[in-house]
């Protein structure tokens, strides 16, 4: 019997439930158990000598543990379809995160139109890791079109892409790695060392869900100018995939990204992604929210596609 509807129902479900709630904060949610789990880990390992040999264990085996423990669990429930899909669904839901990547994002636009300057730099600093404070209104527009690009891949394309290739073991073990990326691969004395393998393999897993991502956006907006700053400006990032999706949005929108900001107190100089330097108006961010929800829409598609 062919099961691609094992694969298929708890997409389909699991994306609508994100579009329709989104991350309801009162929710109980696993990536906080990982950020748990992770600086349980560091807070004993992330000491004395062989750093590097102790976070590349830790996080090899957070991830690799992640995909055992869920790999036993869906092929125990496969002998119970209605319960597999079900909890298939559930964490679909949970491993997505495009409406509340919009929101949030809106949250901020909005706080600059109707409350100020002060309030749009609080919000923004709850989605963005450079410091906010002295940010102009440019500044803002242009972090929030940045992070609704990039996070469009982290946070919808890749754990889609994963899913596919491997279910809901494939999709929390990538989720896992970017968790572990997120909290300790930075370029810090603290974790320059213990976190170098994870920044290493989310770099690596997201080499193909970048470029992909950059793909979609393209397409849904049918911008040859979003085809010409991928190829002009993808590669010119410091990260080696976050490129690919911002020269992407910023073709689209005939905009320009990057540049030098603060992040924990030292100013990073990055090269400009994208040549028109205009104003980022809130047109900019409909039509932007418009090409994330269409890309995650055809990533499903195409996902379906495949397996019917």
């Amino acid at each position: 019997m062919d099961n691609s509807y094992l694969l298929i129902l708890p997409l389909l479900t699991g994306f609508a439930l994100d579009g329709l709630l989104g991350d309801p904060r009162w929710l109980p949610h696993p990536i906080r158990l990982f950020g748990w789990l992770i600086a349980w880990f560091e807070k004993r390992f992330n000491r004395g000598k062989n750093r590097k040999l102790k976070g590349a264990l830790t996080s090899a085996l957070l991830v690799g543990g992640t995909w055992a423990v869920l790999h036993f669990v869906f092929v125990y429930l496969e002998g119970y379809p209605a319960v597999f899909i079900i909890t298939a669904s559930v964490a679909v839901f949970f491993g997505l995160a495009n409406r509340s990547l919009v929101y949030e994002s809106w949250l901020v636009i909005r706080a600059l139109e109707k409350e100020g300057i002060e309030a749009a730099r609080k919000q923004l600093s709850f989605i963005v890791g450079r410091d906010t404070t002295k940010l102009n209104e440019q500044q803002i527009r242009t972090a929030v079109l940045e992070t609704m690009a990039e996070n469009l891949s982290d946070g919808v394309i890749a754990p889609l892409f994963f899913y596919a290739l491997g279910g809901v073991p494939a999709l929390f073990a990538y989720k896992m790695a970017s968790t572990l990326d997120s909290m300790i691969a930075y370029k810090s004395e603290r974790y320059k060392d213990y976190g170098w393998f994870a920044a290493r393999l989310d770099d690596l897993l997201n080499l193909v869900p970048a470029r992909l991502t950059a793909l979609l956006m393209v397409l849904v907006s049918l911008s040859w100018s979003g085809v010409q700053h991928v190829f002009r400006y993808g590669h010119r990032h410091a990260s080696p995939n976050a490129g690919y999706p911002e020269a992407a949005l910023a073709g689209i929108l005939k905009c320009q990204f990057g540049g030098p900001n603060v992040y924990h107190g030292k100013l990073v100089k990055k090269p400009y992604i994208g040549h028109h330097q205009k104003q980022i108006s809130t047109s900019d961010f409909w039509f932007a929210a418009y090409v994330n929800m269409a890309s995650a829409v055809a990533m499903v598609g195409g996902i379906v596609l495949v397996f019917i």
